[in-house]
């Protein structure tokens, strides 16, 4: 999807651990409590961190101005903060949504957790994150499926198996 269409990818979770163990980040503390506790980071921290590798990637080169967030809006504070601060900057075009059984995704990511050194690797915070998911993501998503924007792909099966579908999600927005 990436290449075939010309997307950068930003993953909001990488924006957020790369500024927490930046030496002088003035958010490192309060990202690495919210990461742990499984609960979503101040919008304007995570906007000013998209907003800041969308800028710096088009200074880099003017053609790369699609981008693939991956992560983002995680909540209702979320989307209008985002629908502030980037109306007229970027447009959404669809929302890629990977669909997954809640324990296939835990039982994924304790497996990460065994060579990731993520802090947020353990099923205590992804019990938190999907309560978290459920609560305040999932509505976002249901929101952009009533505008027709939502393209899901069944992630339950292998990785390498998922990892082809959702080349066919983009010829239609690419």
């Amino acid at each position: 999807l990436l290449q075939k269409y010309g997307y950068t990818h930003l993953s909001a979770g990488d924006l957020l651990r790369d500024e927490r163990k930046r030496p002088g980040s003035q958010y490192g503390e309060l990202i690495e409590n919210h990461i742990k506790e499984g609960e979503i980071v101040p919008v304007e921290i995570t906007i000013s961190l998209l907003k800041r590798a969308m800028d710096q990637t088009m200074a880099a080169n003017s053609q790369k101005n699609k981008f693939l967030i991956d992560g983002f809006p995680r909540n209702e504070d979320n989307l209008q903060g985002w629908n502030k601060t980037m109306d007229g900057k970027a447009d959404v075009s669809f929302v890629l949504f990977f669909d997954c059984d809640n324990e296939i995704c835990i039982g994924r990511c304790l497996e990460r957790g065994k060579i990731s050194g993520r802090s947020d690797d353990n099923r205590e915070s992804l019990e938190k994150r999907i309560h978290t998911y459920l609560q305040s993501t999932k509505p976002i998503i249901d929101l952009y499926e009533r505008m027709g924007k939502v393209r899901k792909v069944d992630a339950s099966k292998s990785v390498d198996e998922v990892s082809i579908k959702p080349k066919n999600h983009g010829d239609d927005s690419g």
